[in-house]
């Protein structure tokens, strides 16, 4: 019995009751919760619902708890149900409708924490998006995890996602990286507010090899070869990265199509058109004041040119003719002004701005011998994703990335990844999905193999992991809905926490001549149903489920 199957019961309980009593049904919330309680002397469960319910049905919370536990107590699959405090509910489940839950996740297999209720929906997921001008460095790495692993989750529930990285190949900042490698190439420093580290000069001496006579062309024919050589050749290396990491895209966007096509003259002719947009002191500016932005947002400057917005304008239009009911972006901590510049851009285009969502994520910081590490081997003056990768190892990165609140920064302690003890939060979630599979072969080896005699799962520590696994699915739905996947790797660590106190406490292979009983074979199928569940949610995170290690 899954929480909730066990508040649609107690729902359908409430209304029994107050059908009986002649009281308000309206008076019942819609959404009966159950929780688990901190004391597991308290129950199984407890539901608030009686508190929530009374001062409407007009009756005192203690009496309508007291109706509502005797008419549980006679229901199937609830053990007892008791009062507690001002009118709550502490319920103990029946050993067998609380181990039937057991089957349904061997039943469910990999589908298992699936869901529906995103079905029909199509969402554009645009992450990393880092500009082309040097190796993925930390920031970009942490949204490589979360935004995978969001876009997993979010499929998972039913949502169509399409994974989409925005590649700013225009602008300021390529002019600069097109200077940095001129002057690489050349044998010079790099110029002011250019780009420095190994990779440039790297990139240079690829790009002067595959073209040879590039720096003896005119000043703009030579920087176009090293604009067009030198970004593909960066952008290829991010690629490469992103791969090896674990994360692949779905489109690659180019920023500079927008401009090309024709795209961004469109999207703000049509906003000129419907008043969104107004000339001050020879420039175009966006009302975005009027959808909450703190000021109005320049759109072309006063010299006729696009400003940065003009393009993200653009391209929000594109997402949504492309059939995007939700456009979620993933920016950085240097971002929170786009918030509600996009809101506003949305909602100029005659969109509810609730189809855009900004997540921002904060820094990244490395820590190693309790100090910070500061110096990456290739790009000079930050710390890449390939620095973390090798010092690390693409499982517990990820991991380590994922398993913290974007919201707040990270501090990642390269010493402690690297351990293999359960200081470790990867390596404790791996190990016990490789001790599960350990004991599955070790149970075929003895001809043992999964029962149904669930009823059996009777000893407090099994309780205890059935209700766990019996969270996984809200776990899943709750980290759509919130756009929050460190919650899955939360729930892992607490599911692998379960799992060794019940390995610990109860005995499930027969030792030496004794006879394998239902018993045996029902603690195995828990077993199974555990490493199951941990497969499942370390892949919604893009970790691996070692069966040795």
């Amino acid at each position: 019995m899954t929480p909730d199957v066990l508040a649609e019961l107690v729902r359908a309980a409430a209304l029994d009751v107050l059908r009986e009593r002649g009281l308000d049904e309206a008076a019942l919330p819609p959404d009966v919760g159950v929780e688990r309680p901190r004391n597991p002397e308290h129950g199984d469960y407890a539901t608030n619902v009686a508190l929530r319910t009374a001062k409407k049905a007009g009756v005192p919370p203690r009496e309508l708890a007291g109706w509502l536990a005797e008419a549980l107590a006679s229901t199937d699959g609830i053990e007892s149900a008791e009062i507690a405090g001002p009118g709550f509910l502490n319920l103990r489940l029946a050993a067998a409708a609380q181990g039937a839950l057991v089957g349904d996740v061997l039943a469910g297999g990999r589908s298992y924490g699936t869901g529906d209720e995103l079905g029909g929906r199509n969402v554009n997921l645009e992450f990393v998006s880092a500009n082309p001008t040097g190796p993925l460095h930390l920031g970009g790495t942490r949204w490589a995890a979360v935004g995978d692993a969001l876009g997993r989750v979010l499929s998972a529930r039913g949502a169509q996602v399409t994974r989409e990285y925005y590649f700013n190949d225009a602008g300021g900042q390529i002019d600069r990286f097109v200077a940095s490698l001129v002057a690489a190439a050349k044998g010079e420093p790099a110029p002011e507010n250019g780009y420095g580290g190994a990779y440039i000069t790297e990139i240079a001496a690829k790009v002067t090899a595959a073209e040879p006579g590039a720096l003896e062309l005119p000043d703009a024919e030579r920087d176009e070869v090293f604009r067009r050589v030198g970004v593909n050749l960066m952008f290829a290396e991010i690629k490469q990265s992103l791969h090896a990491f674990g994360t692949d895209f779905d489109v690659w966007f180019h920023e500079q199509s927008l401009h090309d096509s024709g795209a961004v003259e469109t999207a703000v002719q049509q906003l000129k058109d419907t008043g969104a947009l107004y000339e001050k002191d020879g420039a175009w500016w966006l009302r975005s004041t009027d959808f909450g932005d703190d000021k109005d947002r320049v759109v072309i400057k006063s010299d006729g040119r696009p400003a940065y917005i003009a393009g993200d304008i653009a391209y929000l239009r594109d997402k949504r003719a492309r059939g995007f009911d939700l456009c979620l972006y993933m920016l950085g901590a240097d971002h929170h002004g786009y918030v509600a510049r996009l809101k506003a851009a949305a909602a100029a285009f005659g969109d509810d701005p609730a189809v855009v969502e900004v997540l921002i994520g904060q820094l990244v910081n490395l820590v190693k011998n309790g100090e910070p590490v500061r110096m990456s081997k290739r790009a000079g003056n930050v710390v890449t994703m390939d620095d973390l990768v090798e010092a690390v190892g693409v499982d517990a990165a990820r991991y380590s990335l994922i398993r913290s609140s974007v919201d707040s920064s990270l501090d990642i302690d390269l010493d402690l990844l690297v351990k293999r003890s359960n200081d470790n939060p990867v390596f404790y979630v791996q190990y016990a999905h490789a001790r599960l599979s350990s004991l599955g072969r070790n149970a075929a080896d003895l001809g043992l193999t999964p029962g149904t005699e669930y009823g059996l799962l009777a000893h407090p520590r099994e309780g205890d992991l059935i209700r766990t696994l019996g969270e996984f699915p809200e776990v899943v739905r709750s980290a759509a809905e919130l756009r929050e996947p460190h919650r899955v790797a939360r729930y892992l660590e607490s599911l692998a926490s379960a799992y060794h106190k019940f390995y610990d406490a109860c005995r499930v292979l027969p030792m030496g001549d004794e006879e394998i009983s239902e018993l045996h074979r029902a603690r195995l199928a828990l077993c199974e149903a555990a490493r199951v569940v941990l497969g499942n949610g370390l892949a919604l995170l893009g970790v691996s489920a070692p069966e040795r290690m």
